[in-house]
């Protein structure tokens, strides 16, 4: 162990007791794009115990301009992405166990895997997700660690329960970007600096250097040259439903939970099935080719071609409908292949 994560021991505010550390801390990701691809890289090579990984989404061409685990092998494979993340990082270091769930990070899914996490990390793309995310970790004393990104824009905060403000807190505080990757692109250097910001913090929380966690509320333009980092602590509502003295963890709720949702960066919808089934890909796949559609499965997903929509099918019941924003449309599209 000594040889291979030298230069990191030789790093004072780690040495020996916090590879050590390291080496025994479970990091539950959410989210295996940009920010995720970055993240858990850092970590799996810095040598942490577990890093668990979930995201819903697979790989597409439009995503290796900056998601650095992902190779035109996945795209033609089209896998999932935490899939091709946990078989990338796992040849990075055989040390750490990858553990990858192709699924939609509900409130549901996230509770039940809660019980040994020592950090979340958030690589997601969606609000909805970062706020059962933040009710999680005030529920659960668990640190996590928001980070974002759009065009040349990046911003990142460390969430401590019981110490600094939560995401809730901050909402009626810090504006939120209304650009998003498909309105306003994104460019590499962006993702890199929040990747940066994220897994320095988790090294820090990780290997238990609290006082050197940041307490500042980061925010940066790299293409305009600026820099923020504001403080936070006066943003802590002692009336917030989330991390206040009276809780209601209000996204937590199942009816908060949206059935269908516009993906960031594509005209995409994904539908949620009113309860969630396995689906068996192999006898779905075969029923679609009898009608005629052109069908392309692996044993993750099935892919649909119809005309100007392409449906992508998961195990889990969930659907990706390609080459619209219309909800209703998406719908009924999803509805009409599963009969």
């Amino acid at each position: 162990m000594d040889d291979r994560y030298s230069r990191q021991i030789l790093f004072s505010p780690i040495g020996k007791s916090g590879q050590e550390k390291l080496r025994s801390k479970h990091v539950l990701m959410i989210g295996a794009g940009a920010l995720g691809s970055g993240n858990g890289e850092v970590l799996t090579r810095a040598g942490i115990g577990k890093l668990t990984i979930i995201d819903r989404d697979y790989v597409e061409a439009s995503n290796l301009q900056r998601q650095q685990l992902y190779t035109e092998e996945d795209v033609r494979e089209k896998l999932p992405k935490a899939v091709a993340a946990e078989k990338r990082l796992g040849a990075i270091n055989s040390d750490v166990s990858i553990v990858s769930i192709v699924g939609d990070a509900t409130p549901e899914m996230l509770e039940d895997l809660m019980g040994d996490v020592d950090l979340i990390l958030d690589a997601t793309d969606n609000f909805e997700t970062r706020m059962a995310i933040n009710d999680l970790s005030q529920k659960h004393q668990i640190p996590w660690i928001y980070g974002a990104c759009v065009g040349s824009y990046g911003m990142s905060f460390t969430i401590i329960p019981g110490k600094t403000p939560c995401l809730n807190c901050l909402l009626k505080k810090i504006p939120i970007q209304g650009m998003t990757c498909d309105t306003g692109g994104i460019i590499g250097p962006a993702v890199q600096m929040v990747i940066a910001h994220q897994s320095a913090e988790a090294l820090k929380i990780l290997v238990e250097d609290w006082d050197s966690v940041r307490d500042t509320f980061t925010s940066f333009d790299l293409w305009r040259n600026q820099y923020t980092s504001m403080k936070m602590g006066r943003a802590k509502d002692e009336g917030c439903l989330s991390c206040g003295t009276s809780r209601e963890y209000p996204y937590l709720e199942k009816d908060n939970l949206s059935r269908s949702t516009v993906l960031c960066g594509r005209d995409t919808v994904q539908i949620r099935p009113p309860r969630q089934s396995a689906i068996d890909l192999s006898d779905l796949a075969n029923r679609l080719a009898t009608l005629q559609y052109e069908v392309k499965a692996n044993p993750y997903l099935l892919s649909v071609e119809m005309g100007e929509q392409r449906v992508v099918i998961f195990k889990d019941g969930r659907g990706l409908v390609h080459g619209t924003k219309d909800m209703s449309q998406a719908r009924s599209i999803y509805q009409k292949l599963l009969g």
